[in-house]
């Protein structure tokens, strides 16, 4: 357990994801936070990175901060989801290490499965066939951030712990049209679809003032707003929405993930992942020839042929409970009263047709989920409404 006063780092405290640990970091009463928004600090950059450590010398971290998107956003943009992620995890990681950080958490992706892996997909279905290829890229590189949390403790003798949260929702969520992922995507269409129909133009001028769409924002005239919704499939009551509506899907509270997650950091050692009781006393004092290791400050592990093979010590972070896209959308047009049409177009890509994770694991470690995906979706849309409030 981390003392109440020790200095914990949340890299990307300003995201869905990030956001949501820091509040319940402080919900549990750890007020020595430190963050630090991309134009403060680029965590692509070496440098910036390694002089953040020297100056702020966090006792733990958590490895929030991510390049996201969803199939769109994928599919454009695949070198820059795979660079940006490596160069984030990568000097975050060793800089962490280089600065004797006591516990790491790295915020993942259940992306990292197989495309056909067998349902629902336990840890150990990972690299054991062909990734879906619409995210590919960013996939590989969480894939990378797991394996290196992994290599570090086996080498180093380090705690650092690998979640994978399932499809995330919640406060704080990215509504932007090019780049958000299906629920707030799909959310934001049918609202202003809803709202072209009520012409209701001073909130539509609201939204895209709050959240421009392709440039396109408080200024753009009418006509200019109704041919770049229309891009997206929004129109006067009626949406389209990728795919066929068929592909199966998980969500999870981002609350709910930030308190799974806070209770790994806190609760949860590396041993405890692989359950080996010995694996403390060949790693720390040791290595495999039993002379200690001067080099590293806790002793070296390695290929120690005591622990066997040991991979896929990742936790996946979920329900286990799955909706599809269309009982999605049907949740959402409640959600907003919606009366409109909604239309699924078959020529765009589905994805994965089913990601169900098993979270046995996590079941183990002591931790379930809260939040059920009706109360969920009716959440979100509320917290929408909020962010759009112009008196705030």
């Amino acid at each position: 357990m981390l003392d109440k006063q020790c200095k914990i780092y949340v890299a990307g405290h300003n995201g869905l994801v990030g956001s949501a640990i820091w509040n319940n970091l402080k919900a549990r009463g750890y007020e020595n936070l430190v963050g630090r928004s991309h134009k403060e600090l680029d965590l692509t950059d070496q440098y910036a990175v390694r002089r953040f450590f020297d100056e702020e010398r966090p006792d733990a971290v958590v490895l929030a901060a991510a390049f996201v998107g969803g199939i769109m956003a994928n599919s454009l943009y695949r070198a820059d989801f795979m660079m940006m992620n490596m160069k984030i995890q990568c000097n975050v990681i060793s800089e962490a290490y280089a600065h004797g950080v006591k516990k790491l958490l790295f915020l993942g992706s259940t992306c990292i499965y197989p495309k056909n892996a067998p349902q629902p997909m336990t840890e150990d279905c990972l690299l054991t066939s062909e990734l879906e290829y619409t995210n590919e890229e960013y996939a590989i590189a969480k894939i990378a951030g797991l394996k290196m949390c992994e290599s570090y403790n086996l080498q180093y003798g380090t705690n650092y712990i690998a979640v994978m949260p399932t499809n995330l929702y919640g406060p704080n969520d990215n509504f932007h049209l090019e780049n958000s992922h299906v629920m707030p995507a799909m959310m934001r269409k049918v609202y202003l679809a809803k709202l072209i129909h009520d012409g209701d133009w001073e909130a539509i001028m609201t939204d895209m003032g709050k959240r421009p769409v392709e440039g396109f924002g408080a200024s753009a005239t009418k006509e200019e707003v109704l041919a770049v919704l229309a891009k997206y499939g929004i129109e006067d009551n009626k949406v389209t929405l990728w795919g066929t509506g068929k592909p199966l899907r998980e969500f999870l509270w981002s609350e709910d993930m930030a308190d799974a997650s806070v209770h790994c950091l806190l609760n949860v050692d590396f041993k405890d992942i692989i359950g080996i009781e010995k694996y403390s006393s060949v790693h720390y004092g040791a290595s495999a020839s039993g002379v200690v290791d001067r080099n590293h400050s806790e002793g070296r592990g390695g290929a120690i042929p005591a622990l066997g093979e040991i991979r896929n010590c990742h936790i996946n972070v979920g329900t286990g409970k799955e909706l599809t896209i269309r009982e999605l959308s049907e949740l959402v047009v409640k959600a907003v009263g919606f009366e409109g049409e909604v239309v699924f177009d078959a020529s765009k890509p589905d994805g994965t047709m089913r990601k169900l994770i098993s979270v046995d694991k996590l079941h183990k470690l002591g931790w379930r989920h809260k939040v059920e995906i009706e109360d969920g979706v009716r959440m979100l849309f509320e917290w929408y409404k909020k962010s759009l409030d112009t008196k705030k």
